[in-house]
């Protein structure tokens, strides 16, 4: 009797994560009764995944709360809830939610970021008046963004290690559900930390750069693409407890020994990619790869 009740529970489980999304979570009884929940993530990216237990009967989760995981593409094991031995199966609610990027991320708030120009290159710092458009008609009520002025062509760099996770021509097409944002002549990538970061007026090369591809800082990933030579850089991530973006201000690198501060756009700045800063994230076996 209690594998059938095992197997109209799996079903049920199944059937209630069944929709098309991110990531589907599967919840699986096995033969003592004990539950192994898995994900299986069909983006091409790393998602992060927020499961909310209520009502738990007869087991109990261990996990540090808030239960926040990054799931990889493919298949993910998660946890186990173990049943009671003097009790029935488990028996619970829950919640899930997926995240583009980790919303309980802690910032450090001093890493040095790489100036996304080529090295030796003098560039000019702007004021970004706006960021219209980035989330269609809505601008968050609070925001940062880096302005860096050069000219129309030049090298674009990677500031950070990342992962692609978007990467848009001169027009958008497909779903807007999947939508990073609403820019276009844009690339976007996951950083190590969880958070995202967004460099705006680029143009790429679609035989160089796909969405799941590992990138390294200093490393080229396009082009400036508009008339005004002008790049615009936001770091965001989302935030579990409200609905609205966080965004960084970020230090970026301003001599060769690594020296880092948020850019003023009252004097220029010469580009630097110190091997040392480049190397932060990366292992050994990318620091022979990537640099010199």
């Amino acid at each position: 009797m209690i594998h059938k009740i095992l197997l109209l529970l799996k079903l049920l489980l199944i059937a209630g994560f069944s929709m098309a999304q991110y990531v589907e979570v599967q919840a699986n009884y096995n033969s003592v009764g004990d539950c192994i929940f898995t994900a299986s993530n069909n983006a091409k990216v790393p998602m992060f995944l927020h499961i909310n237990f209520a009502d738990l009967e007869n087991t109990t989760f261990n996990e540090p709360l808030p239960y926040i995981k990054k799931v990889e593409p493919g298949f993910n094991s998660l946890f186990t809830l173990q049943r009671d031995l003097d009790a029935d199966i488990p028996r619970f609610n829950y919640d899930i939610e997926t995240f583009r990027s980790n919303p309980t991320v802690d910032v450090d708030l001093d890493f040095p970021y790489l100036i996304p120009l080529k090295q030796g290159k003098s560039v000019l710092v702007f004021d970004v008046k706006s960021i219209d458009g980035f989330w269609g008609n809505e601008t968050p009520d609070s925001w940062f963004a880096t302005g860096i002025k050069a000219a129309p062509g030049d090298a674009v760099f990677a500031s950070r290690n990342g992962i692609v996770a978007e990467v848009v021509g001169d027009s958008r097409t497909g779903d807007s559900h999947f939508w990073y944002h609403t820019w276009t002549k844009s690339i976007t990538l996951l950083q190590p930390d969880g958070t995202l970061i967004c460099y705006h007026g680029v143009q790429y090369n679609p035989e160089q750069l796909v969405v799941g591809q590992k990138i390294y800082a200093g490393q080229k990933i396009g082009e400036l693409a508009n008339k005004n030579g002008e790049l615009v850089v936001l770091i965001f991530h989302d935030s579990l407890f409200t609905k609205t973006l966080s965004f960084v201000i970020p230090q970026f690198v301003i001599t060769n020994n690594g020296d880092a501060e948020i850019l003023n756009a009252l004097k220029p700045y010469i580009v630097f990619h110190p091997d040392a800063i480049r190397g932060l994230e990366m292992t050994n076996r990318e620091k022979r790869k990537n640099l010199n």
